[in-house]
C-alpha cells in the first residue's frame, strides 16, 4: 500500500533542488563501486536485525528507505507486522518491488519535517540580485510523523538532509561558513531529537577521510553534532569512493556508526 502526500508541484521543485538527479546518482555509484559498498550495505543489514533482536517490536519505520539497499527487507516483514517505507520521494523499482509484501506499506513525507518547503518558499524566486542576507529567520522544523512509527530506523540520513536545502541556500543568499555550519547543526540536531523519542536505529556516516594521490589524508567531519553513546554501538567503514568518481586525484571512505538509541 502507498500513501501518496505531495503535490505535482511539489514535486516540481524536489526536481528544480536536484533531488531526482541525487537518486538516480546514488543508484548509479552503488553499481559502480559494488565491492565497495557490499560490505557497508552488509553491516547495516546485519545491525538492522540486531535491533529487532532487542527491541521486539510489532511496528518499524524506516526513514530514508531509497532504494533499499541496505534494508533486510524480507526478514523484517517475516518478523514484524507492520514496516513503513518512508521518503520523499520512492524510486518506481522500490514501488513494484514490494507491491506484493502486504504488511509493507510506503508512506512519502518530507523527513526534514518540512525543512525543504521552508527554504524553497524564501529563497526559491530569489535572484543574485536580491540573494538573502542571512539564514537568522529560518525555521528548521522537527519531523512529525502522520502515525505513530513504532520502531524508526534513520538509514544514512542524518548528514543528508541538509544537502538540498544547503546547496540551493549557498546559491541564494550570502550567509558565510558559520551561518551554514550552524544550519547543519539544528537540523541534524532536530533529527537526533525525534529519533530520542522513540526507540531507534540511527545508521549515519560521521566523517569522509580523503586520500590524496600522494598519500596525504585529510578527514572531514559529516556529523557535526554529538550522538550518544547508545545502548548498543557498532563502528566500521564504508569504501564510500575509491573508485575516485567524486575526484580524480582523491580517494574516499566514510566512518560509519551504528547506535540504538
Amino acid at each position: 500500500m502507498m500513501k501518496m502526500t505531495f503535490t505535482s508541484s511539489y514535486r516540481r521543485i524536489l526536481y528544480k533542488m536536484g533531488y531526482f538527479d541525487y537518486q538516480q546518482g546514488l543508484i548509479y555509484r552503488h553499481l559502480n563501486e559494488d565491492e565497495g559498498w557490499t560490505g557497508h550495505e552488509e553491516r547495516c543489514r546485519k545491525f538492522i536485525l540486531k535491533a529487532l533482536d532487542f527491541y521486539k517490536p510489532d511496528k518499524v519505520t524506516v526513514l530514508g528507505s531509497g532504494w533499499l539497499l541496505e534494508l533486510p527487507l524480507a526478514e523484517m516483514a517475516e518478523r514484524v507486522k507492520t514496516v513503513i517505507l518512508t521518503d520523499i520521494v520512492h524510486p518506481p523499482e522500490v514501488i513494484s518491488q514490494t507491491a506484493n509484501l502486504k504488511n509493507v506499506k510506503i508512506t512519502e513525507e518530507d523527513v526534514t519535517g518540512g525543512l525543504i518547503g521552508e527554504v524553497w518558499n524564501k529563497t526559491g524566486s530569489r535572484t543574485f540580485l536580491n540573494k538573502l542576507k542571512s539564514l537568522d529567520n529560518l525555521i528548521i522544523p522537527e519531523y512529525r510523523p502522520s502515525e505513530d512509527p513504532g520502531m524508526v530506523i534513520s538509514l544514512n540520513i542524518l548528514t543528508q538532509l541538509e544537502n538540498l536545502p544547503e546547496r540551493l541556500l549557498r546559491r541564494k543568499t550570502k550567509a558565510d561558513e558559520n551561518e551554514f555550519l550552524d544550519l547543519r547543526k539544528k537540523v541534524q540536531t532536530k533529527h537526533l531529537q525525534f529519533l530520542q523519542k522513540h526507540n531507534s536505529v540511527l545508521i549515519s556516516d560521521v566523517a569522509e577521510v580523503f586520500t590524496e594521490t600522494g598519500g596525504k589524508i585529510v578527514e572531514k567531519e559529516t556529523a557535526v553534532i554529538n550522538l550518544p553513546a547508545g545502548k548498543v554501538r557498532e563502528e566500521w567503514t564504508w569504501d564510500f569512493d575509491l573508485k575516485k568518481m567524486d575526484f580524480n586525484r582523491k580517494s574516499s571512505v566514510m566512518k560509519v556508526v551504528g547506535i540504538l538509541i
